[in-house]
């Protein structure tokens, strides 16, 4: 969207271009607006037909099919009846029943603009040798740009390291790089290793990253400063890069419930992206032959042309269990008309929230949605029970009423002013919105509390809770070792491990009550989890939390997680529920989104100067993150936090990792000593730091540190927090550890 935005500024000037995001909204009242498709249908939602938005061009308009963002696409066909349509897409398909529709709708004619003919030519390739062997190849006829596609984003990384033994660019080009990157700032993990591979050409491209990462790639493949990229199937999607040829490792993927083949869509989606127009005169789509196929032409080249030994080769077979493709296969695609669109209308809290707020003839803006949207019949009665559930929960909830209009009906209304930015934006918010009265605000637990409430709304982040399982069940053990627990029962009572969850019992009571007035709420199940929590009562930092879990190729997920529940908390929790404590919960949890990587938060705050911004859009490096100062109450729990994290470690006498933290000269082990020796006999009794990695039980204040009050809520058996030993009577309290935010 960034991209449009800086070509438009370009053409009509930036008084004329504005930008509208989740979070934020640059020149919000210029005649040409960008946004996301969401964006759009909340706009179409709260203003009804009257919005301003007389002409909308929504490009990539296949999303319109997509089962989680197809509504956003559908929903200002439905409402905007006065506005005119552009719809883009390279792989729409037969859309004649789309045509008749919007006739019908509108009552004006409606153009269908089709063209078979590609500006940029593609030829098609079967390759039988290895992809590194395939790589330099087309390194070599000059076919690079090579954007190499994987359906997994491990198999994308390890695949750029492979080819750092090839000699993808020149000591010119990689010289051309490093003054390209020379300003950049590289995190440890996984920016570390993206750095290396820059510098040799070669760029890797997948969801999991940061989207600073994900931007850097973009631009220096822009450029024309990277000859490979490694990547699943995200780079491309709503930027210009020009890329030559398209190397499709496989032809099949892991749709989130089985591996299947690719559909037509799908693979015209991703080989369209082989020759740009203005780079490249034709472009180039490399299929590679499964492996076991790679590797029976080797065995039948090597044989040659003698008859005997062909016969002796022993020819490979396709593991069990695997969905093979073949060169068929790969014909097949390229010929394949893209599948029909198909409507995945959906309906929510939020857009309930939104029709309501517009007043009017609620029942009839809501029927506009659910009985006359693309949907069949059945289907559509079926949306239609769901609206009217979802209404009974917001009036359970007590966020809207019914009331009587004064013409012996009845109008429904919001029952509160809700705040500008207020949203339910998971299915189960209003459990949430009714959850936060079950807690007392006077409880010295209570910010956190409101956190693990918000949390188990959330889409579980799939990385991070198994690793913390992992991390979790590698720590009973060790307990459980120490205890002499037999082998049989150790292993009984890792059934019962799992990743934290907060508020277990209470929250599940609470859903359990919910679910007996609304049952639709059975639908969903609440997820008690702790991340952000986890992070706040570990007192660490999102680079110490990602090394902790070991999460560096899923760091961009970790941030997208916590940049939610940022936006969660900020727009759920109502402002009259929020404490001076809680308060500085959230403000710290965005400083820290934003000191990452500020391209999920205030990136497009910057853009208030279109022309200052439009020139830094061609610099490889990402905009600078705000003064950590700058938010007083983010900076306080920023200090707070640092020097509970020092307090946790020497409460374990971890010498190395409080030189990790300070640097080499930062922690003095000698002066911790003298200071241990000049209190010694207190009420803190001696506890020497030779013994770095020790868990020095001899310590009384280091229980008070790391025990914390107990979790009324948990019963899972868990290890303490610092990974020591502990009787089994101690596992349930080891989810709340001690924080600067329990007293």
């Amino acid at each position: 969207m960034s991209e449009k935005f800086f070509a438009l500024v370009e053409l009509f000037g930036a008084e004329n271009v504005g930008m509208i995001t989740g979070d934020s909204a640059v020149n919000a009242d210029a005649p040409i607006l960008c946004c996301t498709a969401e964006i759009l249908a909340n706009l179409a939602l709260r203003q009804g037909p009257d919005a301003p938005a007389d002409l909308v061009i929504m490009d990539e308009f296949h999303f319109y099919g997509e089962p989680e963002r197809g509504w956003a696409w559908q929903v200002p066909l439905l409402v905007l009846e006065r506005s005119q349509f552009l719809l883009l897409s390279a792989t729409l398909g037969d859309v004649t029943w789309l045509r008749e529709d919007l006739e019908r709708r509108t009552g004006r004619g409606v153009t269908l603009v089709t063209g078979v003919d590609r500006p940029v030519p593609l030829h098609f390739r079967w390759a039988l040798t290895p992809v590194h062997e395939t790589v330099e190849e087309l390194l070599e006829t000059r076919e690079a740009p090579v954007y190499v596609v994987h359906f997994a984003q491990a198999a994308a990384v390890e695949r750029a390291q492979a080819l750092l033994s090839a000699r993808v660019a020149s000591r010119e080009q990689r010289d051309r790089i490093g003054e390209a990157i020379a300003g950049f700032r590289f995190g440890p993990g996984f920016g570390q290793i993206l750095g290396k591979l820059l510098r040799a050409g070669i760029g890797v491209h997948h969801a999991g990253m940061l989207p600073k990462y994900r931007r850097l790639v973009e631009q220096l493949a822009q450029q024309g400063l990277l000859r490979v990229i490694c990547g699943t199937d995200t780079l491309g999607v709503g930027i210009n890069v020009p890329i030559r040829t398209v190397l499709f490792t496989a032809l099949t993927k892991f749709d989130g419930q089985r591996m299947r083949r690719l559909n037509a869509r799908e693979f015209h989606q991703i080989a369209g992206r082989a020759g740009r127009a203005g780079f490249d005169t034709a472009g180039t789509v490399v299929a590679q032959a499964p492996d076991h196929e790679v590797e029976n032409a080797r065995l039948v080249a090597k044989a040659g042309d003698d008859p005997k030994k062909l016969k002796r080769v022993q020819r490979k077979k396709a593991p069990e269990g695997f969905v093979s493709w073949s060169e068929a296969t790969f014909e097949k695609l390229q010929g394949a008309e893209p599948e029909a669109l198909t409507s995945r209308m959906t309906i929510s809290h939020a857009m309930l929230l939104n029709i309501i707020g517009r007043g009017g003839d609620v029942v009839a803006n809501v029927r506009t949605i659910v009985e006359g949207n693309h949907e069949p019949r059945r289907r559509q009665l079926a949306l239609a029970r769901r609206a009217l559930e979802l209404y009974r929960s917001l009036r359970a909830a007590g966020v809207v009423e019914q009331v009587p209009d004064g013409s012996g009906g009845t109008s429904i209304r919001l029952t509160v002013d809700l705040q500008p930015n207020f949203a339910l934006n998971q299915p189960l918010s209003p459990l949430a919105y009714a959850a936060f009265e079950l807690l007392d605000p006077e409880s010295s637990t209570y910010a956190l509390d409101m956190i693990s409430i918000v949390e188990a709304t959330l889409d579980d982040p799939r990385a991070v809770l198994s690793q913390q399982e992992f991390k979790a069940r590698g720590e009973a053990v060790a307990a459980m070792k120490a205890e002499g627990i037999e082998y049989e029962e150790r292993m009984a009572l890792l059934d019962e491990v799992t990743h934290p969850k907060p508020l277990d019992e209470l929250l599940t009571a609470a859903y359990e009550e919910f679910k007996s007035v609304q049952p639709w709420v059975g639908d969903y199940a609440i997820s008690p989890k702790s991340v952000v929590r986890d992070m706040v009562e570990r007192a660490m930092n999102f680079s110490q939390y990602v090394q902790y879990y070991q999460l560096a190729r899923s760091e961009g997920l970790v941030l997208r997680y916590l940049s939610d529940a940022y936006r969660t908390m900020r727009q759920t929790i109502p402002e009259d529920a929020k404490t001076e404590p809680l308060h500085e919960l959230i403000d710290w949890l965005g400083e820290l989104v934003r000191q990452v990587d500020s391209s999920l938060l205030d990136e497009w705050e910057q853009l208030a100067n279109p022309t200052e911004a439009a020139a830094q859009q061609q610099e490889a490096a990402p905009p600078s993150a705000r003064g950590v100062t700058g938010n007083v109450r983010a900076f306080r729990v920023l200090v707070r936090n640092e020097l509970f994290r020092r307090v946790i470690l020497l409460s374990r006498g971890d010498v190395d990792a409080l030189g990790a933290l300070d640097g080499a000269d930062g922690f003095d082990a000698d002066a911790w000593d003298r200071f241990l020796d000049d209190y010694e006999g207190s009420t803190t009794r001696r506890c020497r730091t030779d013994r770095p990695r020790a868990a020095p039980a001899c310590c009384s204040w280091r229980r008070a540190a790391t025990a914390g009050p107990p979790d009324r809520s948990s019963t899972t058996p868990r290890a303490t927090a610092t990974g020591a030993s502990a009787p089994r009577s101690t596992w349930p309290r080891a989810t709340s550890r001690a924080s600067p935010w329990c007293a």
